[in-house]
This record gives structure tokens, sequence and C-alpha cells, in this order.
């Protein structure tokens, strides 16, 4: 079978899984208001059969966030099983299960007769989203030249904002199925979208087939020619004797050499005394990406819509405006995320993110009215603002969105895999990811009960997380952009840093000279490389 060797073509392709991530937040996001939704799976107190109160109420908070949560309940599960998929399989088989998995999922909830059919079909959607989410940024950054890992691992990001926006406009399309009022709705409103989510899934299972293979997971199987014969296609077009490739191929042997003097891998590895301080970095970049509040904000945008005035119709598609932002704000990331590096990128958004918060908190808390519980549409439409605060409000949302997409968005799918050398990394990149999962899991849980209870003050929370996280990143994250994984793994293990820690954080800069020399065949510059490696491998040894 003729295989595709463009990078652009294999992480374009390969995306497509993190799009199913997108897919699954804007079919549920764009339905929690809608009435075909609220009065299938209704509780009461209003709605058919319960009164005649023209709007349904739908489940209440705690188990529309027990519904919400439970694809993230999934997607950690499946997060932290990829790592022994990937292992055993490799990169690409292991996302051509997901689609599958993601199949089996789409059609229990489109066919779904109650709610715990619906949560089943979910955690096991969540179970493919969590192996799509945790091994394409692995299968993508062994496949990337160094100086665009950045750009190639961010376009997963980017396809999660379109799988978002494609979704909530089908959901919108459809929602004008059968009427939207509480005596003339159509359950073909929820199911039609629910089953059109598995299309993507078929089309990146196929598209995988055409597909080369990681070569570092075919170096560790000990299929050399095959690892060489991939390097060789993705990086100087079937050359096999281009100085990157020559050094590329190198790096990995000597790391492999390494490596086996560890006789097994577990996930226990990654809690070693050497290897806690980039296990914790990683984890806790996926653990601040879902403490920004982003998913929040993109699961349940339209309660804030509501409370700002808006129903309906008019609630949708100013929903989905947000949606445009994150899709546009996601391309100068990828553009430039290389450039600017990691460090600078997660700081900027924290800073901004931190400040949209605090203001939206500052707006509610100073200009909302608090709606008594029993005069609710949904007991998460807890306040009500009017005039210009409601517009402040929108503002304020649109611009925490735009902060967040060029920056945490791409950057928290970027930076895990380049972290751990190879004999750990899709493990520590399945923990990261779980870690992920599970936050995503207790804030699908926690943020309608806390727009019901706390009301305004749930955005103080979010606002204290960015705090913290800007602190965090500034003194324990290390920049990796521009370097190979394999340099990456020789500043951490820097003799002339701390025992535990490698290069201080600060100190670490972007390097980008060196790498795009060896990738366009500067060959003094490939000499050179190709002693640091070999001093590299004594040293680590030593």
């Amino acid at each position: 079978m003729v295989l595709i060797g463009n990078i652009y073509v294999i992480a374009s392709v390969a995306v497509v899984g993190g799009g199913l991530f997108g897919f699954d937040i804007a079919s549920m996001s764009a339905q929690l208001t809608e009435n075909s939704y609220l009065c299938y799976f209704n509780e009461g107190p209003h709605g058919p059969p319960f009164d005649n109160n023209p709007n349904c109420s739908g489940l209440s908070s705690l188990k529309q966030g027990g519904v919400t949560a439970s694809m993230a309940a999934g997607s950690w599960l499946g997060a932290l099983i990829s790592g022994f998929i990937s292992d055993r399989l490799g990169r690409k088989y292991a996302i051509m299960l997901g689609c599958v998995i993601w199949m089996v999922g789409s059609i229990l909830i489109c066919a779904a007769q109650n709610v715990p059919m619906l949560i089943v079909g979910r955690i096991i959607n969540g179970i493919a989203v969590g192996i799509e989410s945790a091994q394409v940024p692995v299968y993508i950054s062994e496949l990337s030249p160094p100086s665009k890992r950045g750009r190639f691992v961010g376009l997963q990001q980017w396809a999660i904002t379109w799988g978002i926006l494609i979704m909530y406009y089908i959901s919108y399309g459809c929602s004008f199925i059968g009427g939207n009022k509480s005596d003339n709705w159509s359950a073909a409103a929820w199911r039609v979208p629910w089953g059109l989510q598995m299309i993507p899934a078929v089309l990146l299972f196929f598209a995988m087939m055409f597909l080369p293979e990681s070569p570092r997971w075919l170096a560790r199987m000990d299929r050399w020619e095959e690892a060489h014969d991939v390097l060789a296609l993705v990086h100087a077009k079937g050359d096999r004797n281009h100085p990157f490739v020559a050094i590329e191929l190198q790096d990995i042997r000597d790391m492999c050499e390494l490596e086996r003097s560890f006789k097994s891998v577990t996930y226990l590895d990654l809690f070693a005394p050497r290897m806690l301080n980039r296990t914790l970095i990683g984890l806790f970049t996926q653990i601040w990406s879902q403490l920004t509040g982003m998913n929040v904000m993109m699961y349940y945008i339209n309660y804030v819509f509501a409370m700002a005035g808006y129903s309906g119709n008019a609630n949708l598609l100013a929903s989905s405006i947000q949606y445009i932002i994150n899709v546009v704000m996601t391309l100068p990331a990828l553009i430039w995320q290389d450039r600017w590096g990691r460090r600078p990128t997660m700081l900027v958004g924290a800073f901004f993110m931190c400040a949209f918060m605090f203001a939206n908190a500052g707006i509610l808390g100073s200009n909302a009215t608090i709606i008594p519980l029993g005069q609710r549409k949904t007991a998460e439409e807890s306040m009500s603002v009017t005039g210009s605060a409601a517009k402040g409000l929108i503002a304020c949302t649109y611009l925490f969105v735009a902060s967040y997409a060029p920056t945490w968005g791409p950057v928290s799918w970027t930076y895990p895999p380049e972290l751990f050398p190879l004999r750990l990394r899709s493990k520590g990149v399945s923990l990261a990811t779980s870690g992920n999962w599970a936050f995503n899991m207790a804030l699908g849980l926690f943020t309608p009960s806390a727009f019901s209870n706390i009301t305004w003050q749930t955005y103080i929370l979010f606002g204290v997380f960015n705090a913290a996280m800007f602190i965090h990143v500034f003194f324990m994250f290390p920049e990796t952009a521009g370097k190979t994984l394999e340099e990456t793994e020789a500043m951490f293990e820097d003799p002339n840093g701390s025992k535990f820690f490698g290069t201080p954080a600060w100190k670490t800069r972007v390097q980008t000279m060196q790498t795009v020399a060896m990738e366009h065949g500067d060959v003094e510059t490939s000499k050179t490389q190709a002693v640091t490696a070999e001093e590299r491998t004594t040293a680590t040894h030593l």
C-alpha cells in the first residue's frame, strides 16, 4: 500500500481524532436549552406531563452534570489504557481502534431511550476520545520536525474547534425538526446530530490506512529498516541519505540503546525520582487547561447567554459566535507557536484569562439579579443581567475565548509529548491526558450546581485557578520549542542543573537555528549535532 509522506497531510488527517472531542462538546452544549432534549429527558417540575408551562424543565442540575461528565469519565479511562494499547499495537492502530469505539458509542446515544442508555453511550464515546486525545499528539510529535512540532500537534486543538463549530451548526439546523415547543417537538432534533457525528470517525479509520507508523515506535520494536524508510519518506521525500534523516535516526538509536538497560516499563516508572518532575509538569499542563474554565464555557455557554437575556434561536446564534472566535484565534498559535515558545504562550494566556474571569465575576456580582429557585426555567439560569452589564458579560466571555484559543488550547496538547523519553512517552502522555479528563469530569459535574448555588462566585474560582497557573508555569515549566525530543530529554538530565529538576525553567529558551539547519540539510550543523548527541549519550550513561 502506498503511504502518504507529506507531514501536513499526515497531521491534518490524524487530528480528526481530536475533532471527535469537539463534536461531543457541541452536540451536548447545543441541546441543553432545546425543548426537544429537555422534554424527552424531563424530570419536572415544568412541562408535560407535569403542568401547562410552555417550557420543559429537563434534568436536575446534578443529573445534567452527570450526563455531561459521563463522557469525561470514559475519556479518563480511555486515556489511561491508551498507553498500553499504543505500546502494543502502535500509534497508528491505537487511533484506528478509537474510531471503532466512537462509532459504537455514537450508535447508542443516537438511539438512547432513557438517561442510563445515554450515559452508557457517552462513556463509550469518552473511551474513544481518551484514546485519541492521548495518542494523536504522541503520533504527530514523533513524526514532526522539531522546528514545526508545535504547529502540527497544535492542529489537534484546531480540529477540536472545528468539530465544535461544525456540530454546533448541525445541531442548530436540526433544532427546527418537528418544532421546538413543549407540545410540538421531535426527538430527531437531537438524534440526527448525535448520529451524524459517526461520519468523521469512519473517514479517519480508512484514511489512517494510508499513513505511516511512528518511526520511534518502529525503532522500539527493532524494525529499523521501516523506521528509516518512514523518516526518509516524511522528512526527505524518500532520500534515506539526507543529513536530517541520519541525525534523527542516530538520536533514536542512541535513545533505544539507553532504554535497553531498563527491563520493563510501567506507570510506576513515571514517579521515579528522576521522572517525577516532568510527570507532574505534564499532568498539570492538562489539569490547568481544564481549570482555566474554557470547557465550562464550551459546555454551558447557553446558560450564560440565557442569563444575559438571550433565548431560543437567538441564544444558539449568540453562543455560536464564540465557537467562530475559537476557530479563528487558534490560527496564530499554529503559525507562530514554535517561534513564540511554550512558556511565553502559557504565561500570556493565563494572565488574560485570569483578568476576564475576574471581570465577569465583577460584572455579575455588582449588576446581576439573583432569580429565586422556583422562578427559574432551569436551576442553572440563576441570574439575570440586562443593559450594558449584559453586553459587558458577553464581551468578556468572547475575549476569554480569544485568550484561550491561541495559548493554552494548542499548547496543552503540544507540550506533554515533548517532556517524556521514548520508553515512557505513550504512558506519560496517557497519564497527563487522564488528568485532563478527570478534571473535565469533575467540572462537568460541578458547574451546573455551582451556577445554581454560588452563582457569580463561580467565576472567582476560575480566576484564582488562572492566577495559580501563571505562577506554576513561571517557576516550573521549561521551554521545549525547537528542541528534538532527545534534546528535551537532555535538558531534564542537565548535570549542571538541579538533581531533580534539570535546567531551571526560567533559564530555558526557544531553540530554532540548529534544528532548522538540520532539517534543510546543513551538513556542518548536522555534524555538530551528531557530536553533541554522542556526548549527551555518553554523559547520560555516566
